[in-house]
């Protein structure tokens, strides 16, 4: 019998070994990979609590509410036309932001659930990126000709700030 033959099992055992080594050491980079998981789960579930329903109502408060009010009390010519057109950008905007997330929401459930999920980071990134464009043009533009168009009648923003109001008060069922 020849010394490698003779070898043969103690080689098969070493070689066992570098496999063993090998998953250890995967073993340990463990502890620094459960962070990141885990904040990756919260945060997709924080993201699908706020944006499936919160976005949303967020858009129909806008659509149904301040939008109109500000149509309505804009001034005929150059101003309304402003409002139109912004309202209109904005409105198309609400579609196309609530069509990406809900191209996003099946995979952030998976993530949420700590599953494995192909997470498409090109339409997340477009989310993001839209959305704060959208948010801005809302606030730098939208809100403060907003402000300035009621602002002009004390009514009128009474009278949105309690169709807003009403809308969030609780509905109790009447005692008869």
């Amino acid at each position: 019998m020849s010394l490698e033959a003779s070898n043969a099992p103690i080689t098969h055992f070493a070689n066992c070994h570098v496999g063993i080594f090998a998953q250890l050491d995967r073993m340990g980079d463990l502890p620094a990979l459960l962070g990141p998981a885990a904040q990756a789960r919260k945060i997709a579930e924080q993201s699908l609590a706020f944006f499936s329903t919160g976005m949303y109502t967020h858009h129909s408060e806008e659509e149904k509410d301040l939008f109109p009010a500000v149509r309505a009390s804009a001034n005929a010519g150059a101003e309304r036309l402003k409002v139109e057109a912004l309202i209109e950008q904005l409105t198309q905007n609400h579609r196309s932001l609530e069509k990406l997330w809900e191209s996003l929401e099946p995979s952030l459930r998976k993530v949420a659930k700590g599953q494995d999920a192909m997470l498409d980071v090109t339409a997340l990134h477009a989310m993001i990126e839209r959305y704060q464009s959208h948010a801005k043009l809302e606030e730098q533009e939208f809100l403060p000709l907003a402000q300035m168009i009621l602002g002009r009648n004390d009514n009128h923003m009474a009278a949105l700030g309690l169709t807003l109001h009403m809308r969030h008060v609780p509905h109790f069922a009447a005692h008869i």
